[in-house]
């Protein structure tokens, strides 16, 4: 796993006698790093597993269609994004409320939530980040969490870098107000 390029995953994955076993250890590489990400989205750790399947579904379904244009993780963290963002959307849907709604109660369960291991000042930050219009706070975790660069976040969120700075910087100060507003 750790020992294969994503080109040499690749290769694996694209040859029918090993596709499956080149599927496996992509998958073990990038599920870990998928989950964080998405999980960070969605907060309840059920939604997070959900969508962590979809993409990695929709990896193997499209893995001959990469081309190799952007590195093999912003595609998959590409995927993993969607995927989250279509699972908040649905949940909108189902329970009938605005994002915004169910965004501040995934807030206000993120304290029962038994997979959060967080303390009080965790839990603050949490609550500050999901306070974020979505596109501020998928920047403000990709950049704070997965320390992605700007170039590889303007290639999974399609923005220039130049938007991503900023909507980092003001994602940043609205946090910094939220945590200390109390």
């Amino acid at each position: 796993m750790a020992g294969y390029t994503d080109e040499e995953l690749l290769k694996i994955c694209r040859n029918a006698e090993t596709a499956n076993y080149g599927f496996n250890l992509l998958v073990r590489k990038y599920q870990e790093r998928a989950y964080w990400l998405i999980r960070r989205i969605v907060i309840r750790h059920e939604d997070a597993d959900d969508a962590v399947q979809e993409t990695f579904v929709k990896v193997w379904k499209n893995l001959d269609t990469f081309k190799g244009n952007s590195k093999l993780y912003t595609w998959i963290y590409r995927i993993a994004t969607n995927e989250a963002l279509a699972l908040l959307k649905s949940r909108k849907r189902k329970f009938l409320l605005p994002i915004l709604d169910y965004e501040n109660q995934l807030a206000q369960n993120l304290r029962d939530d038994s997979f959060f291991d967080g303390d009080e000042i965790q839990l603050k930050l949490q609550k500050a980040i999901l306070s974020l219009p979505t596109k501020q706070r998928l920047v403000f975790n990709m950049k704070y969490y997965e320390e992605m660069k700007y170039k590889d976040m303007s290639v999974v969120l399609g923005t220039s870098e130049g938007a991503l700075k900023a909507s980092y910087h003001i994602a940043v100060k609205k946090i910094e107000e939220f945590v200390l507003r109390d």
